[in-house]
């Protein structure tokens, strides 16, 4: 290592900024404020946008997000992977918390909460308020919520507590009772999948039912206002099938076969639609993936309906037209 003598005769002045960088900063800048003022005049910081497959969330969270100048968060749980833009429906405008994982990695809720309380915190600081679109209702929660989830077990740990339930399931339900006596009071037995959830939780010192009682909590991290989008069957039906023919006609098929030849993730694989181009005909898959959208855009709006504070909107009206009436009942 050098003297300080040494160092001063070495190292150079740092050079002033040039009259591009010090203008492309001043810009920069301007914006941030500007979008802090169009924020200003609202009282909340966080615009949350729920509702069903296909029932216009992205569109309208877009316009919000332009509207008063900040970015959407996407709450969506396959949106996260790179390789399968057209599968996931990921949106074409810059979205943050999209195509920002690998197939091959694991994603739980609790590393998605993480990340989602981020993006959405820096954008309250930078732009005043921030743009939330969900389609998955747990990681919506998750992004809105503190909800306290513990990290992923250990995979030893997890085979070993779901080769414990296998054997004897009335056997762990009963260690579940000495572990944790109330999650033991809303977890069946045959529930395999909450059973090993508890025994998880509760090895890790946590509860699921505490989990719960945070999930369906009113409380937010931040001030939030969450508008739900209604959209009648019959025209829920017709936008599915035409956005999943759409798919197919952008080369999902293609995009799928790609995606198969890397390492996928158990999270990864569970991806809507995944199984079934991988498996079947083109004309079969498009037909069971219509089906199976179906059934899940029924799910939502059963989480729709349990959300805490969630205001419901027509969602078959024009974006445009949607995003001028949220704002006009957050506006101060």
């Amino acid at each position: 290592m050098g003297t300080e003598s040494d160092m001063s005769e070495t190292v150079s002045p740092s050079p002033s900024p040039s009259p591009g960088a010090e203008a492309g900063a001043r810009l920069r800048a301007a914006r941030a404020e500007s979008s802090r003022t169009a924020a200003g005049t609202l009282a909340v910081e966080v615009i949350a946008v729920f509702g069903p497959t296909a029932s216009g969330k992205s569109a309208v969270a877009e316009t919000l997000a332009e509207r008063i100048r900040t970015e959407v968060v996407s709450a969506d749980a396959m949106q996260v992977y790179r390789g399968l833009p057209i599968l996931t429906n990921q949106p074409s405008s810059p979205t943050r918390l999209v195509a920002i994982r690998s197939l091959a990695d694991e994603m739980s809720v609790g590393a998605f909460a993480t990340l989602a309380h981020a993006e959405i915190d820096r954008l309250v600081v930078d732009r005043g308020a921030a743009v939330v679109s969900g389609g998955t209702g747990l990681y919506l929660r998750a992004a809105l919520v503190d909800l306290g989830v513990p990290p992923r077990p250990d995979p030893a740990a997890r085979e070993r507590i779901e080769q414990e339930v296998d054997v004897d399931r009335a056997s762990a339900h009963r260690r579940l009772a000495g572990l944790d006596p109330q999650a033991a009071k809303v977890v069946h037995p045959n529930d395999r999948k909450r059973l090993v959830r508890s025994l998880e939780l509760a090895e890790a010192g946590s509860s699921l039912v505490a989990g719960r009682d945070r999930l369906w909590d009113s409380s937010t991290r931040r001030p939030t206002f969450i508008a739900g989008l209604d959209v009648r069957d019959d025209v829920l039906e017709r936008r599915i099938r035409a956005r999943t023919e759409t798919m197919f006609a952008r080369g999902v098929v293609d995009e799928v076969r790609a995606a198969r030849m890397q390492p996928l993730s158990r999270t990864a694989e569970k991806t809507l639609g995944l199984a079934e181009i991988a498996e079947l005909e083109p004309t079969e898959a498009l037909e069971r993936i219509v089906v199976r959208t179906r059934r899940y855009a029924a799910y939502q709006r059963k989480w729709m309906r349990r959300i805490p504070n969630l205001t419901r909107f027509d969602g078959e009206r024009d974006p445009a037209e949607i995003a001028e009436e949220i704002l006009a009942r957050v506006r101060r």
